[in-house]
This record gives C-alpha cells, sequence and structure tokens, in this order.
C-alpha cells in the first residue's frame, strides 16, 4: 500500500489556455478508495494519467509512497491502471493476458502460473484461462483486466472508468464486486467516473472536479450532505438540488428535504412556501414532484420536491399545497464566488 500525493500539478496542453489540470493538491490515504468525479473535461482522467506517468505534467509533483516520481516511468512508479476498453490482447488466451505483464519482468513459468492463479482465485475466473477475450462477457473481460492489473502486485491501483462498457444490470453488480475486492486487498486505489451513483456507492472518499480545479473532497456523506459550492450542490444529486437567489445570497435544498403537508409540523423550525405542482414522475419506491413556488419573494421559481410513493396525500398535477423545508436542511452560498457562506436564514 502505499499513499499518492499531487502538488500544485498542472497540464497545460495549448499555451495561454486554461489547464486541463490546475494546481491540484491531492492525498489519498493508505488502502482507501479514492474516487475522481467530474463531468466530461474537467481534467480527472488527465489528472489520473500524470499520476500514471502517461501523461507529463506541465508543473507541480507527484509523490506516491512519499517519493516524487515525475521523472519515473509507469513501470517504475509500481502502478497499474485498468482502462475503460481493458486492452486486452484479442489473439492471447486468458492465461496469456493474464501473465503477459510477468513475462515482460523476467518472472520464471512457474511464477508466473503462481500469480495468476492467486489473482484469478480473487476474482472467480480461474475456468476461463483457455479462452480468448472474444469469448468473453462484458463483466468477465473487466475481471480479467483486473487480474491482469494485480498479478504485478502494484502499490496503487488506477482505474479509468472500468464499468463504463457494461449494461446497467450488469455495472450494479461489478461495482459491489469490484468494491469487495479492493477492500479484501487492500491496496490503495484511485477511480474514475462521471457517475454520481458509481462514486457515492464506492469511494472511502470522492474528488469532485470541475474545469481542472477540485471543488471538493470528502467521504460521500460530507460533499452530498455539505456541499462546498453550487456547482457541487447541482452535480450530486438526482434530482439536483433546488437552488433559489434570495437577496444577498444563494439559498439551495435537497428535494427530499421539500416535504409536503402533514410532515411540517413535525419538523421544528421551517420555511414554508405554497407549492404549484405541475406535473409528477411516478418511480416505484418514490414520487418527483414538479413545480413552482406560488407567491412570496419566490414567485414562480421552480423547485422541485422528491417524496416517497406511499405518501397518501392527494398531490395531483395542478394542485397547490403548502411544502416546508426545516431550517438545519437549508445551505447558503455567496453569490459572488458561489462557495458555501455562514447566512442561516431564507426569508418566508
Amino acid at each position: 500500500m502505499a499513499v499518492v500525493e499531487t502538488r500544485k500539478l498542472t497540464k497545460v496542453f495549448k499555451r495561454g489556455h486554461l489547464g486541463a489540470v490546475n494546481n491540484v493538491d491531492l492525498e489519498s490515504r493508505e488502502g482507501e478508495f479514492l474516487v475522481l468525479l467530474g463531468p466530461s473535461g474537467s481534467g480527472k482522467t488527465t489528472l489520473l494519467r500524470m499520476i500514471a506517468g502517461l501523461e507529463e505534467p506541465t508543473s507541480g509533483d507527484i509523490l506516491i509512497g512519499g517519493k516524487v516520481v515525475n521523472d519515473l516511468t509507469p513501470r517504475e512508479r509500481r502502478i497499474a491502471m485498468v482502462f475503460q476498453s481493458y486492452a486486452l490482447y484479442p489473439h492471447l488466451s486468458v492465461y496469456n493476458n493474464i501473465v503477459f505483464p510477468l513475462k515482460a519482468q523476467g518472472v520464471d513459468k512457474e511464477g508466473q502460473r503462481k500469480q495468476a492463479e492467486w489473482a484469478t482465485s480473487l476474482l472467480g475466473i480461474q475456468h476461463l484461462f483457455e479462452r480468448k477475450p472474444r469469448e468473453l462477457s462484458g463483466g468477465e473481460r473487466q475481471r480479467v483486466a483486473l487480474a491482469r492489473a494485480i498479478v504485478r502486485e502494484p502499490s496503487v491501483f488506477l482505474l479509468d472508468e472500468p464499468l463504463s462498457n457494461l449494461d446497467a444490470k450488469l455495472r450494479a453488480s461489478a461495482r459491489e464486486e469490484l468494491e469487495q475486492f479492493q477492500k479484501r486487498l487492500g491496496t490503495t486505489t484511485i477511480y474514475v467516473t462521471h457517475d454520481q451513483v458509481e462514486a457515492m456507492a464506492m469511494g472511502d472518499r470522492v474528488v469532485v472536479m470541475s474545469q481542472g480545479v477540485v471543488r471538493q473532497i470528502g467521504t460521500p456523506t460530507e460533499v452530498y450532505d455539505e456541499p462546498a459550492d453550487t456547482f457541487v450542490a447541482t452535480f450530486l444529486g438526482s434530482p439536483p438540488m433546488n437552488i433559489i437567489p434570495a437577496e444577498g445570497v444563494i439559498a439551495g435544498f435537497r428535494p427530499e428535504h421539500f416535504l409536503p403537508p402533514g410532515v411540517a409540523e413535525r419538523m421544528g423550525a421551517h420555511v414554508s412556501y405554497d407549492f404549484h405542482i405541475t406535473h409528477s414522475e411516478y418511480l416505484g419506491a418514490e414520487r418527483i414532484l414538479y413545480g413552482a413556488i406560488q407567491g412570496g419573494p419566490f414567485d414562480q421559481h421552480r423547485v422541485i420536491s422528491r417524496i416517497p410513493a406511499t405518501h397518501d396525500a392527494d398531490l395531483a398535477d395542478g394542485s397547490v399545497h403548502t411544502f416546508a423545508v426545516a431550517d438545519r436542511d437549508l445551505k447558503f452560498f455567496d453569490p459572488q464566488t458561489e462557495k458555501r457562506t455562514t447566512v442561516r436564514r431564507l426569508p418566508s
């Protein structure tokens, strides 16, 4: 296990342009599953490739295990990277794909067999040794790529959206398997994804990135419940946080905290608004209500509520009801910087 650290790490592809990665300070913890999360173009893959040694930084340092590795090759950094495409050799069997890096290192055949059996036993794919990649399912290819990575016993795993080629059902099971596998192995892992569900489900901590900048680092609970700015607040969550410009401040609250009649009375301190429901979506376990605040300082401002499908209030499309938000669930942001502020009251 090793700690990965970046210090003021920057990558500029074109002179005079903003960097793809800008002054990123980051430090993993030993054995943790650290997720880099952000939209396309946020810099997360570029950051991962610099850590791997596949991209040269414009400035700044990369440390692995306390040692600056800027001038080391990927092999010398003792990392293993699994790509979105898996990059398996189509003409080689599963076994030969897995031991390929060991052959390159000069490991003898007995050592290759021992490492391959150990890696495949962790992933449950020993029975696939003689097959070719074309004979495997997407999930099996992913496991083979992981086995090829771990036979080298790296100090760090770098995973670049390895589940994105799988269908939704297989992705859910593969996500759980990958998380459990990493915990068994205990190797420090940095995982890139644009999928917030993956990030929240798998990460010990999440690094939220936008435009080459780290917006927030924290546990899934921290980045969801206590967003550092409006980008984090609206990027995480489906539906996203409701954002309302108020006098001198921006207010935000999660849809699940905008609650219907019968609930507000049990909240304690709260603010309430007339909510005109324009339409709704039934999603099995929950309902999503879309509409606008009616009257008051936020008249016609569009908001969303998420409630359990079992809620028995008559919330028909076109109806108006008094909905409320508890004071404790309100978040406030500075209108200039869009960062969290300590203001604690919303007009009613």
